[in-house]
Order: structure tokens, then C-alpha cells, then sequence
């Protein structure tokens, strides 16, 4: 029974695409597919079988590539991150920005960071509930793939842009300034009382407080 769906699956994907689908646009499909129904049906109502019917994809190739529907949520929340990061990257690069000071341009991407937090909140808050009781994955968030690449990417573009030598650790500081905009997007109602702060002002001490820390002796 098992084989015969796959069988299915692989026709459809050979039908929908003229040609048999990448490993690549197989998950991106899945991605995007799960983005969606997490986004409208949330985390609980969500189901791999629909997942799965809007990817063109059958459930066995969600769980090959993903392991289970939790893996699959860290992973929807996370590859767009990463891609947002190289987008900005791939943007700066073309303004003629590549010698620029790591101060400036750290500026810019935590500004952008915070952005694309903010409109992903609700699903990275529901991340976080779903984590605290997630027993079944003990290593928690470090673990997840999408979210390691992301800190890979952030650690070589700031080694890129780098003008002065620093004693910091750069994974460190990819992984502290990640840490920080996340805490002041998603508990910022209880951290920051209404009238003690804008965003821009939240955003420049995070800015301060990461860069002090970079170019602390």
C-alpha cells in the first residue's frame, strides 16, 4: 500500500512539472504549502495530508524530508529566514556596499531582521509554546537545520564586511543578535510599557549593545 502511494505521488509529480521534480523544489514546494496552512489553520489544525495535497507531494515524502509535522513547522519558519538573509545580502552587494563598515551594515540587516520577526511573530511565538512541550526533541531549536544555515550565512557575511580585527566570536555574535531581536519583537508588550521606547529606538540598542560587544577588547 505504502509503495503504491509513492508510486502516485511520483506520477503526479512527474505530471504537474513536465519532468521529475528536484529534491529542491520538492521541499520548497512542501515549504511553502506548510507556510500557508500553518498560517491559516495554525500549528494544532494544520495536517500533513492537506500540506501534502497543496505541495502535489504524498505524505511519505513530507516525512522523508522532514521526519515529522513538528520538524516541518521549525523548518517553515526558519528557510525563509535564511533566504530573507541572503536576499538582503544579494541587495547590499549590488548597491556597491561590499567594503562597508560592519557597524553600518549590521545596522541595516537587525533593522531588516526585526522587520521580518515582527511579520512572522505569530508563528514563531506558537514555535515557542510548541518547543516548551515538545519532549520528543530535548535538543530544542539549535537543532534545526534551516536555523544552523542562517547563523553560517550570518557568521561569512560578517567576516566579509569586517575592517578591523575583533577578539569577538562572530558565532557568538550571529547567535546573540538573532537572540536579542527576537526577545525585544516577541516580548516587547512586557519588556518595553507603552511610551518608554520605538521600535528604532529598541532596534539602535540592540545595535549598540551586539557592536560593543564586538569590538570589546
Amino acid at each position: 500500500m505504502q509503495k503504491k502511494k509513492e508510486a502516485a505521488g511520483a506520477r503526479a509529480s512527474h505530471a504537474a512539472g513536465g519532468k521529475r521534480r528536484s529534491r529542491k523544489d520538492i521541499v520548497d514546494r512542501i515549504v511553502q504549502a506548510a507556510s500557508d496552512e500553518f498560517k491559516r489553520s495554525g500549528f494544532t489544525g494544520a495536517t500533513t495530508a492537506v500540506i501534502a495535497r497543496k505541495a502535489g507531494v504524498t505524505e511519505t515524502q513530507i516525512f522523508r524530508y522532514f521526519g515529522s509535522k513538528s520538524n516541518l513547522f521549525r523548518e517553515t519558519i526558519f528557510k525563509p529566514l535564511d533566504q530573507h538573509l541572503l536576499n538582503f545580502i544579494i541587495r547590499h552587494a549590488a548597491k556597491g556596499h561590499r567594503r562597508a563598515r560592519l557597524g553600518k551594515e549590521h545596522d541595516l540587516y537587525t533593522t531588516e531582521l526585526q522587520r521580518f520577526i515582527t511579520e512572522h511573530a505569530d508563528l514563531v511565538a506558537s514555535l515557542v509554546v510548541s518547543q516548551r512541550y515538545d519532549t520528543r526533541n530535548a535538543h530544542g531549536v539549535g537543532e534545526i537545520n534551516s536555523l544552523s544555515t542562517y547563523f553560517e550565512h550570518s557568521v561569512a557575511q560578517m567576516a566579509k564586511v569586517m575592517t578591523n580585527k575583533s577578539k569577538a566570536d562572530l558565532n557568538i555574535t550571529a547567535r546573540v543578535t538573532f537572540a536579542a531581536v527576537l526577545g525585544c519583537v516577541l516580548f516587547r508588550n512586557w519588556v518595553f510599557p507603552p511610551g518608554l521606547a520605538s521600535d528604532k529606538e529598541i532596534t539602535a540598542a540592540v545595535n549598540d549593545f551586539v557592536l560593543e560587544g564586538i569590538n570589546a577588547d
